[in-house]
C-alpha cells in the first residue's frame, strides 16, 4: 500500500483550521462546538470522496463505512478547551488515507471513525464510551458541563446529521494512531512506540468540610480549615503510597474548589478529584484504599467530615497480541532500530472499544513531551512514519 503523505499532510492541516486558535497550531474544537460539528461534517464529505458510506450515531460519533467485515481504524477529532493540532485528530486523517489507498488499489477493508468527545466535557471518552456499551445515552444525557449545558441539549446541534446506530459486528479489530502525549520517544530521538496496554484509571471526587469563619480573628489552633485538610491529605498521601506504587504510576489532586474563596474567611468545605493511573488492577485497589483511609484519618485528626462521591473507573487494557504483532513487524519495516514497546499512560478510546473487539495502538513523538496545549507538535516525517506503519500494519494483516 503506498499512501501518499502530501495528501494525509493537506488533509491534517485542514482538519486543523477548524477551530485555529490563531496561536501556533492550536486548536479550540471542544466537543458539540460549532468548530467540532463543523469538523465532523467535513469528515463527513471526505470520507465520501474517499468511497466510505459516512455513518453518524446518536452520540456524534462519525464512521466511514467500507463495504463487508473491514477493520475499524481512527481515533476523535474534538479537542480540549485549549488543545494541539494532533491530539486525536492524527488518528483519524492516517486512518483515513490508509482507507483511501485500500478502496483504490483493492486492498483491505478499511473502516474510519472519529468518536465524540474523547477529552471529556461531558465526562470522559463518552462517545466510544456510549457505542461500546459501558454508558447509558439516556443517563449521560444528564450530564452538564462546567457551564450548565448538558450533553443532550448539545446533541441537538448534530441532530441533522444523525443517520442511526453502528452494528460493532461487522468490525474484525481496531487500531488508534495517536501522538504520545509524553517525553520517552522524543528523548530517546525515536520515531515509534507500539503500547503493549493502556494503564487503568480512578477518579474520586472528595470533600472536606469544615467550618466558615473569620480569617482575622480565629486562631490557628482552633480553626477547622477545609483547605489545609487538602494539603495535609496531599503530603500524607504522598508518604502513603511511596512503597505501594512503581515509577510509572502515577496520581494527581485537581480541580480544587474551595468555598467560599475569599481571601478573609477561614474555608468551610474544600472540594477536589483525586486521580490516580496504574497498569495493575490489584494495585489501583490497594491505592484506592489508602487514598480512602487517609482521607478519613485527616478529616479526624482536624475536625472535618469526609464526603467521597461515585468513583469513576476504567480497567487496564492490553492489546491484542495479532494486531501488535502486525503493528511491530511495520515499526521494524519503516524505523529499523528506532522504536519500542510502551505502555500508554493517557486513556485513548481504545480502552472502550476493546469491550467489543480486539484493538492495538501505535504512537508518534510528542516534540518536548507536550500535549493539551497549543505548543503541541510532532515533526512531519514522524507523522508520516507513523502512517506508513499503518500501512505496513494492513498488508501484513492481509497477507
Amino acid at each position: 500500500m503506498k499512501v501518499s503523505s502530501e495528501r494525509f499532510l493537506r488533509d491534517l492541516h485542514e482538519l486543523r483550521s477548524f477551530g485555529a486558535s490563531g496561536i501556533g497550531k492550536g486548536v479550540v474544537r471542544p466537543a458539540f462546538s460549532d468548530a467540532d460539528i463543523a469538523a465532523r461534517k467535513w469528515l463527513v464529505g471526505r470520507f465520501t470522496d474517499a468511497g466510505l458510506t459516512p455513518a453518524v450515531d446518536a452520540m456524534g460519533n462519525v464512521f466511514g463505512l467500507a463495504d463487508g467485515p473491514s477493520l475499524l481504524m481512527g481515533s476523535h477529532s474534538d479537542s480540549q478547551p485549549e488543545g494541539g493540532w494532533l491530539d486525536g485528530a492524527l488518528g483519524v486523517i492516517a486512518a483515513l488515507e490508509v482507507a483511501r489507498v485500500a478502496k483504490e488499489t483493492g486492498g483491505p477493508a478499511i473502516s474510519v471513525v472519529s468518536f465524540q468527545d474523547e477529552e471529556g466535557r461531558f465526562g470522559g471518552l463518552t462517545g466510544s464510551s456510549v457505542w461500546s456499551g459501558y454508558s447509558d445515552l439516556a443517563e449521560v444525557d444528564a450530564v452538564a458541563d462546567y457551564d450548565g449545558v448538558t450533553l443532550k441539549d448539545a446533541r441537538s446541534g448534530i441532530a441533522d446529521m444523525v443517520t442511526g446506530e453502528i452494528d460493532p459486528g461487522q468490525f474484525k479489530g481496531f487500531v488508534e494512531l495517536h501522538i504520545e502525549q509524553g517525553l520517552t520517544l522524543d528523548a530517546a530521538d525515536e520515531q515509534i512506540g507500539v503500547v503493549t496496554e493502556i494503564v487503568g484509571t480512578r477518579e474520586i471526587p472528595i470533600t472536606f468540610t469544615g467550618q466558615q469563619n473569620h480569617a482575622g480573628t480565629t486562631q490557628m489552633h482552633l480553626r477547622r480549615d477545609a483547605f489545609q485538610g487538602v494539603s495535609a491529605f496531599n503530603t500524607l498521601l504522598n508518604e502513603r503510597l511511596r512503597n505501594v506504587v512503581t515509577p510509572t504510576t502515577v496520581w494527581t489532586i485537581g480541580h480544587v474548589a474551595l468555598h467560599p474563596n475569599a481571601s478573609s474567611i477561614v474555608p468551610g468545605k474544600a472540594s477536589f478529584s483525586m486521580q490516580w493511573r496504574d497498569g495493575d488492577a490489584e494495585r489501583l485497589r490497594r491505592i484506592e484504599q489508602i487514598v480512602r483511609d487517609t482521607a478519613e484519618e485527616v478529616a479526624e485528626a482536624r475536625g472535618l467530615t469526609v464526603y467521597f462521591g461515585p468513583m469513576w473507573e476504567l480497567e487496564p487494557t492490553a492489546m491484542d497480541a495479532r494486531l501488535r504483532g502486525a503493528l511491530e513487524r511495520g515499526a521494524e519495516a519503516v524505523a529499523p532500530g528506532r522504536w519500542r514497546r510502551m505502555p500508554s499512560g493517557a486513556l485513548h478510546d481504545a480502552t472502550n472499544v476493546a469491550r467489543l473487539m480486539p484493538v492495538a495502538m501505535l504512537f508518534v513523538p510528542s516534540i518536548g513531551g507536550i500535549s493539551h496545549a497549543f505548543e503541541e507538535d510532532t515533526d512531519e516525517a514522524d507523522l508520516v512514519a507513523g502512517l506508513q506503519v499503518l500501512a505496513e500494519a494492513v498488508t501484513a494483516l492481509n497477507d
